[in-house]
């Protein structure tokens, strides 16, 4: 199975929605970083659960301990190790799906691939493991930050309500004033008031989730097989319910010409820029030193209650089931800090690759 991403800063995750825990191991990660829980706890807060009526009822404090990685407040070059115990899991909510697979869940891929397949909670294919991809990233953006790079992850669209554009620090500072993480707050009164509709209708809704990393230099990511565009849509579309990556303008290039969108040069206190930024900071595979800008398109959480039809396996006979249990009505709101990770990660990996971080010891 594929759990690690990653080549010098490299993230195995493990754990199942209602095993025993959930984390990552981080290598590769140079040592004398300052790193406290408190850095990848107060990023874990920004996805558990229970927090808004947006989210799902599930409880869980998300608790990060770190086992290992750490010496005398710094890192020290070797494997961080940080887990999270799962401590409220409602297993029983699960025990009708052993033979019935969820319409649009990954458990029929699963059963047919592995056949001892956890059903509770979708094992290891929840979006529980998620938590993860948020330890790393909290871990990744503290190294990024000291060379002065940052992220920003926002929900820029959900159903047909769309936020309007706001510069990086606006949608810094919004996004930790509402429960849709929204950096227009106007349209995220509206997008709750959708989910909120949606969820007592025993339904829900997708949308999409945008981050921008800004600071980062020019010259990250190879020609080919390495591109940074193309790393950071592997990364991107391994996130649960991710059904489409863009960067940049995206699939709108299909319908412009050229003279449109081509980023033109110039120069302005001996630095190079584009007037515009239409290939998202990216062009040929590698960095520019413009903000890098990444969309998800996330799908409606599966878990409804409406009636849907599936088959029992075990009788080979169709079913209807309505899913009860506690999921949320929609994805996005706790996906930002999953993809702002997520580009974190690839971020902090390519930054050692190409030699921007010493691979060994900050201090050198």
């Amino acid at each position: 199975m594929g759990n690690t991403i990653g080549k010098m800063f490299s993230v195995t995750s493990f754990g199942s929605s209602h095993g025993k825990a959930v984390g990552a191991v981080i290598d590769g990660c140079p040592a004398n970083l300052e790193l406290s829980p408190e850095d990848i706890q107060k990023e874990l807060d920004k996805r558990k659960p229970g927090t808004s009526g947006v989210t799902t009822p599930r409880k869980e404090e998300d608790k990060v301990q770190i086992l290992s990685g750490i010496f005398e407040g710094k890192t020290d070059g070797t494997p961080i190790t940080g887990i999270v115990y799962n401590n409220n899991q409602h297993s029983k909510d699960y025990s009708m799906f052993k033979n019935t697979p969820r319409p649009s869940h990954g458990d029929y891929g699963w059963m047919s691939k592995y056949g001892n397949y956890d059903y509770n909670g979708g094992g290891r294919g929840s979006g529980r493991i998620t938590i993860g991809h948020v330890i790393a990233g909290a871990i990744a953006k503290k190294l990024l930050k000291t060379k002065n790079i940052e992220i920003v992850s926002q929900v820029v669209q959900i159903g047909d309500i769309m936020a309007h554009s706001n510069d990086f620090d606006t949608v810094k500072e919004n996004v930790e004033k509402n429960s849709v993480r929204c950096g227009d707050l106007e349209a995220a009164k509206a997008m709750e008031e959708l989910i909120l509709a949606k969820k007592q209708e025993g339904d829900s809704i997708g949308g999409i989730v945008e981050t921008v990393a800004v600071g980062v230099p020019a010259g990250l990511g190879e020609p080919v097989f390495e591109r940074l565009d193309g790393d950071l849509a592997r990364i991107l579309m391994n996130i649960n319910a991710v059904k489409g990556v863009e960067i940049g303008f995206g699939f709108d290039v299909a319908t412009s010409s050229a003279s449109e969108i081509n980023d033109e040069y110039y120069i302005e206190d001996n630095e190079i820029y584009t007037s515009t930024n239409s290939s998202g900071g990216i062009i040929g595979g590698i960095s520019n030193g413009m903000p890098i800008i990444s969309r998800i398109a996330v799908k409606p959480t599966p878990s409804i209650s409406k009636c849907q039809k599936t088959v029992n396996l075990e009788k080979m006979e169709a079913k209807e089931i309505s899913i009860q249990g506690r999921h949320d009505p929609c994805i996005c709101p706790r996906a930002t800090i999953v993809a702002q990770s997520s580009v974190a990660i690839v971020l902090a990996d390519h930054m050692i690759r190409s030699g921007y971080i010493h691979p060994s010891n900050l201090e050198i």
